[in-house]
């Protein structure tokens, strides 16, 4: 089998375990059924997610240019506590910038690693813990738009890691945390002026993940260093593939990068 196409995050689906798809526009990949397979992957081109044009990808699967000039790379995607739609004022394209910051967001506790802290969007529960490889993640507080959940992270910082450590998280290498009774602990942190905003839902969220076998070291696949790999695939965690030979292939790292894979 023979599937080529522009890498995108994977599509998810939270079942137990996890479901994932690869969708390369003119094809569409059970990922998890190819677990024990022998995959070949050659990066032919790129295919910048902005412009689409064959322009080396610089950060988040865009071009130089499209990175300094679309919304979609603006700084308050990394950093929520600058959004400034709320205000009315303007980074890039503020009708985009009203449509993406002034939505429910939330800020939660996540374990992947370690238990961090982070600020997503309502919608993306539990997509996102699921695509930073969480085996449990819980939700600290809700908010009226995207700013007042970055506040709230910001604060909590402060006591918690807000990243992953992939290598811990490919080896499972996740502590036995009780992540209730860490929101208890930690809802003193947030400002008093978010404090409206705090979650009494302890729903805990729990992921299982499609893995055959976890890595002993980590070798991670570069395609701007190596133009084509092949190894058997064991494990999917996160957005990365986790092959018998411990290199793992982080896909977000890679979206833009026009491959091809033969199964």
């Amino acid at each position: 089998m023979i599937l080529e196409g522009q890498i995108r995050k994977m599509i998810t689906e939270y079942k137990k375990p996890v479901q994932y798809y690869l969708n390369l526009k003119n094809d569409f990949l059970d990922v998890n059924a190819q677990l024990g397979k022998k995959i070949r992957i050659y990066h032919d081109h790129n295919e910048c997610l902005g412009c689409g044009l064959d322009k080396e990808i610089f950060r988040m699967g865009f071009c130089k240019n499209c990175f300094f000039t679309l919304p979609q790379a603006n700084e308050n995607i990394i950093r929520p506590e600058l959004s400034t739609a709320h205000l009315g004022l303007e980074k890039r394209d503020l009708e985009w910038e009203k449509k993406f910051e002034l939505q429910p967001h939330i800020t939660y506790l996540a374990l992947s690693s370690e238990v961090k802290v982070g600020v997503t969007r309502v919608s993306q529960i539990p997509t996102r813990w699921i695509d930073q490889g969480a085996t449990s993640a819980i939700v600290l507080a809700e908010t009226e738009n995207r700013y007042q959940a970055g506040v709230i992270e910001v604060a909590l910082k402060e006591h918690l890691a807000d990243k992953t450590n992939y290598q811990r998280m490919l080896k499972n290498e996740v502590p036995d945390v009780d992540l209730i009774a860490q929101k208890d602990l930690f809802k003193i942190y947030i400002p008093e002026e978010e404090s409206i905003f705090y979650s009494t839902d302890n729903t805990l969220y729990q992921f299982n993940y499609p893995v055959l076998k976890y890595p002993e070291k980590i070798k991670s696949l570069n395609l701007n260093k190596q133009k084509e790999y092949e190894g058997i695939l064991t494990g999917i965690k996160g957005q990365y593939w986790i092959f018998e030979d411990n290199t793992v292939w982080n896909l977000r790292g890679h979206e833009g990068f026009y491959v091809i894979l033969t199964i």
